[in-house]
């Protein structure tokens, strides 16, 4: 079993900051890819930014230049880095981790909502 714990979220003004966490424990072997991904009110959830274990990264074009993914490979953690937040980045945010244990598991945390507003 893995959990994946989340925390960060939050209100912030367009032009603000914020730094999400995401913490896995649990019969954790081998984590593969960490990343996040957001669902906005009436919208599909889209990935956000993937580190593979390597620390190649992927952004949504959305975010490049403004979010950085980074990985803390000794914490089992992930962080996500927002910064020139605009109202549109305003959804719950959501950590995946893929994990190989003899085969490959993916695992949610619970989301964390950010919203973004004057």
């Amino acid at each position: 079993q893995v959990q994946l714990v989340e925390s960060g979220g939050g209100l912030v003004q367009p032009g603000g900051s914020l730094r999400l966490s995401c913490a896995a424990s649990g019969s954790i072997f081998n984590i593969l890819t960490m990343g996040w991904y957001r669902q906005a009110p009436g919208k599909q959830r889209e990935l956000v930014a993937a580190v593979a274990s390597g620390g190649s990264t992927n952004y949504a074009d959305s975010v490049k230049d403004r979010f950085t993914i980074s990985r803390d490979n000794a914490k089992n953690t992930v962080y996500l880095q927002m910064n020139s937040l605009k109202p549109e980045d305003t959804a719950v945010y959501y950590c995946l981790a893929t994990i190989y244990s003899g085969s490959t598991f993916r695992y949610w945390g619970q989301g964390t909502q950010v919203t973004v507003s004057s």
